[in-house]
Order: structure tokens, then sequence, then C-alpha cells
């Protein structure tokens, strides 16, 4: 069914796919040239990956541990890294392609399914032509090209794919009900959560006003608000692996200690929304306007919601609510909102106050949508070739306006084991790292584990991301140091029976520690899933099951 509408609206809207397809494809240029594009945080994300990848390899479905970051002394950070792009990245690098490539492409396909979505949603809405420019107006806009030339941040830029798409679902929902419209849904708010936890959380309340604006478009039908419930909760199950054991378990890291001051230092003069100079710099250098197009469509929203009310046109209550919720994330974005971020705790996870741009540049292309399709319809537009004069002028000025943003700064040309390999850093600024262990190690280890008390010998038998395997000659008790960061989940076993671990100690801060008796023993040291991960992993497999379950019952039934 759902291919079956998606088919439909392809061969319905051929042309218009095929014009934005082509669009879309004009700022990526610069992913076809060699190396890597230098930015914030491009390098760090190929390591990462590199190391998601070799989990998956050594038959880690849930990577959990980055056994080569921080230099060789592993990191969780896979732990509270969003898996999807690096699901996505390893599928490429399976098929052949680097590292780099991957990302590379990953970041690609990103920004065009980002705009093929939101056409998807828009055409549900409107008439093709403002749909293409609305998804545009999503697409081409100066965050956007922020997220993939300046910072490198492929979480976020992934993460747009999917707010259109949940949508599409709900409205499709709202309209007939279909099984594969709950499931799409579903896989939708899952891939949303998988793709950027923080993004999501921001895109939660769009999503239940939404809903709520469909219930009670249709006269709050008790089974929509059903199904659209199941959606939000089947969505949020598939992703528990991932979200409950980030959340969690955070407690176990500096993340709460690192990312609050940095949250409430890094607001945003509203002027900056407006307009700022293009620059490849960090935090209050890079721009952060919104877009003048963006702003002029805006601005006339205001009239138009006025028209519209005085014509008794319902479309004004959502015209002015896009714009409550639009202005109330620049205000979260500006000083004045830090009682709110002191006083919303969870808020300062999003380390940057500015990440709400995300959802500015969404909320803007939507009202800019609003205000284009009332342009089309005016009485001096009727002529069918005055309309597409129109759109065409439109779809100039905002790639015009944009030109000048969608181009790398440089490139790095690195090869594959500067990634695979010992990686000289956390690849983030310490937020996930253990409270127990210093920020970064900033050292290599002299080996992979070292005898700190008393005489043995050391045989490494095996050493894989998540286990670890010695052979043991102790001529008297010793005490050793595994040169690994512990993290609830490693264990450590001699003979076969679990150890007592010390991590704590001040001398090896952060680094586990075990005595062996005198004699000859066979150490294992391994990284396993703790009780919540067991829990959070049987959600996710259990609402996995639930959306086939939803599938094997008749409508008849499930209607009942």
């Amino acid at each position: 069914m759902i291919m079956k509408n998606i088919k439909n609206l392809l061969l319905n809207n051929t042309f218009s796919i095929f014009i934005l397809f082509l669009l879309l494809i004009i700022p990526l240029f610069d992913l076809f040239h060699p190396g890597l594009p230098v930015t914030h945080d491009g390098q760090d994300h190929v390591a990462r990956i590199a190391n998601f990848y070799q989990n998956l390899q050594e038959g880690n479905v849930i990577p959990r541990w980055a056994a080569s970051l921080n230099w060789g002394y592993g990191h969780p950070i896979l732990m509270f890294l969003y898996p999807l792009p690096s699901y996505s990245a390893s599928l490429f690098h399976f098929l052949g392609f680097s590292f780099v490539d991957s990302v590379k492409i990953v970041f690609g396909l990103s920004f065009i399914l980002s705009g093929l979505t939101m056409f998807l949603w828009l055409r549900s809405l409107f008439p093709s032509t403002v749909a293409v420019i609305g998804s545009l107006l999503y697409t081409f806009v100066p965050y956007r090209f922020v997220d993939l030339y300046v910072r490198g941040a492929i979480g976020e830029h992934v993460a747009f794919i999917f707010p259109p798409l949940v949508l599409y679902f709900l409205y499709k929902l709202s309209k007939k009900y279909s099984y594969w419209y709950l499931v799409g849904g579903a896989f939708s708010v899952g891939g949303l959560i998988l793709a950027h936890n923080a993004i999501s959380l921001m895109f939660l309340p769009i999503i239940v006003l939404y809903v709520i604006y469909l219930a009670w478009k249709i006269g709050w039908q008790k089974k929509f608000i059903l199904y659209a419930s199941l959606i939000i909760v089947l969505g949020f199950g598939l992703a528990a692996f991932f979200w409950a054991p980030a959340f969690f378990e955070g407690k176990y890291t500096l993340r709460d200690i690192v990312t609050g001051p940095e949250a409430l230092s890094r607001f945003l003069p509203f002027s900056d929304f407006i307009y700022g100079p293009w620059s490849y710099g960090g935090t209050g250098q890079f721009t952060a306007q919104i877009g003048i197009l963006h702003w002029v469509l805006i601005l006339f929203s205001i009239p138009l919601g006025i028209h519209l009310f005085k014509k008794k046109n319902k479309e004004w209550i959502i015209i002015f609510v896009l714009l409550i919720i639009f202005a109330f994330t620049l205000y979260l974005m500006t000083a004045s909102s830090k009682p709110i971020w002191q006083t919303i705790t969870t808020l300062q996870k999003f380390q940057f106050p500015w990440r709400f741009l995300s959802l500015t540049v969404f909320l803007s292309a939507v009202i800019g949508s609003f205000v284009v399709n009332f342009l089309l319809n005016l009485k001096i537009l009727k002529s069918s070739n005055r309309k597409i004069y129109v759109a065409v002028l439109f779809i100039f000025i905002v790639l015009f306006l944009n030109k000048n943003y969608w181009h790398a700064k440089d490139y790095l040309y690195k090869n594959e084991n500067f990634y695979s390999g010992i990686y000289l850093s956390t690849t983030d600024t310490g937020e996930s790292s253990p409270i127990w262990s210093v920020r970064f190690m900033e050292n290599l280890p002299k080996a992979h584990i070292e005898v700190l008390e008393g005489e043995a010998n050391i045989k490494e038998n095996y050493r894989s991301s998540t286990n670890h395997s010695y052979s043991i000659l102790a001529t008297s008790k010793a005490k050793f140091r595994e040169n690994t960061l512990y993290f609830p989940g490693w264990k450590v076993f001699v003979d076969g029976k679990e150890s007592p671990i010390e991590f704590q100690d001040y001398n090896n801060r952060g680094l586990m520690t075990f005595w062996v008796e005198k004699g000859e023993h066979g150490v294992g040291i391994r990284f396993e899933e703790t009780k919540l991960r067991i829990f959070a992993n049987l959600i996710s497999i259990m609402s996995l099951l639930a959306v086939f379950s939803l599938g094997i019952l008749s409508k008849k039934i499930w209607r009942r």
C-alpha cells in the first residue's frame, strides 16, 4: 500500500521530483572532490565510524565501545553517539567504499532525501510547485550548509530526513487507516531518534502538536489518536536499544559537568538570526542567519494570517501557531531564555542553544510554503504561465542567495589506517568520558596490560574491541592494570570466574586493575551488556515483533 501510494505520487509528479532532484545535487559537487572536506567534526566522525564498523565485523550488532579511540584506552562514545549515520556509512564501506567516501555518501544522500521527504509531505498539502519551493526552503538555507561544510554534523544532517516523513505518515493515517502508514510512521520516529537524539527531542513537541491538529481536524476520532500514539510509542520502542542506555547511563559520564556550562555560555544575539557573514569558524563565528528569503516570507505571513482571519479561513490558526513556535525557538537561543535552561536541565544536554536552528529551519520552510501557496493563487497569477514564471523566480532567488555557502573550505588527505588505527582523541569534548577517569588520556599506553606489583609473564592470546584474552604465569601474587577505561559492562574473569575490579585508584584513574594469585592462569576481560542494556534491547525486539504482529492481524480484527 505504501509503495503503491509513493509510486502514484512519483508518476503524478515525475517532472517536479526530477527538477527537485537536479537542484538538490548542485550544492553537493564539492563532495565529489577527492579527500574529506575540512570541517569541525568531519575527521572525528570518520574515526568513530571506523570503530563502529570494527565492532560490526567482530559480531557486535549494537556497537557500544570504541576500542581505538582515546589514545588506545578505548571510549564509551558509541553508546551515546546516534548510530543511524554509522550504520549507513558502514553499509557503504562494506560495499567497498573507503571510510571517507562512505561518510561523504551519507552526507550527500541525506541532503537529497531530506528534500524529497519534505516534498512528499508538502505535496499532501499543496500543489507540486509549492512543494518543490518548500523543499528548497528546507534544504537551501545557511544552517544546512553550516552542518554540511562547516560543522560536518552528520547526525543532524541525517535527522533532517525524518520530521517531514513522520508528519507525512500521520497525515495519511488521518485520512485512511493503513498498516503501512503505521509501520512507516513508527520507523520514521525511530529513525529520527537514531539519527540524532537531541534533534528528536526538539521535534517531538511538533509531532505531538501535529497529532492534536489532525485529530481536531477530523473530529477527534479515537482510532486515529490510537494509531498516532502507537506510531510514537513503537518508534521510541524500536530505538530503545540506543536512547535508553544513552539517557540513563549518561550519569556515569562527564556529560552534565561539561555540557551544562557550555550550553549556558553559547547563547546568540538576535541580530545573528537576521544576518551573519559566512565563516568556517566555531561557535559565534559561523553564521546563524535564518536566510533573507525566509525572513521575507515569515514577515509576509503575518498580514497573510490577519487576512485569512478576516476571511474566516481556519488556516490563520496554523500560521500563527507556527509563527509563535518559530519565535519561541529563536527566544530559546538567546540569553533571555537562560532561566529556562537553568530550570529545565535536560536542555543543557543539547550542549549548544543554536541547535534549535534545526527546528527553526523546518518551521520557516513550512511557513514559507503557506505564503508561496497564497501568492501563487492570487488572481493576478491565474494564468499557468505566470505561476510558472513566479515559481522559477522563487527557485532562482533561493539558489542565488545560498550560492556562496555550498563549498568546502579545504580537504584532508589521509589513509584508512589513520581512522581505523589508534586515534589520538576521544572525538568529543570529553563529555562521554567516565566520571572516574581523566577527561582525555593524552598519551599512548606502554602495553595492553601491565604488571603493577609482583612478577609475571603475560601472553596475549586474542584481542577485539570488547574481548581481551591473556595467558598469565605469575611467580608471585601480582597486580595488573588493563590499559582500558572502565565503564559498566567491563568484567575480568580469572580462570573462568569473575574477579573484582578496581577502577578508582588515584594512580591508575579510570583504568581497570585486578589481582591474580601465584600460578598459571587464563584471564579474560570482556565488555558485556548491563541489565539496563539487555532490557532496552528486549524492548526494541518486542517493538519490532509488535510491528510485524500488527501486519499479521487482519484489518477486520484490528478494527474490532
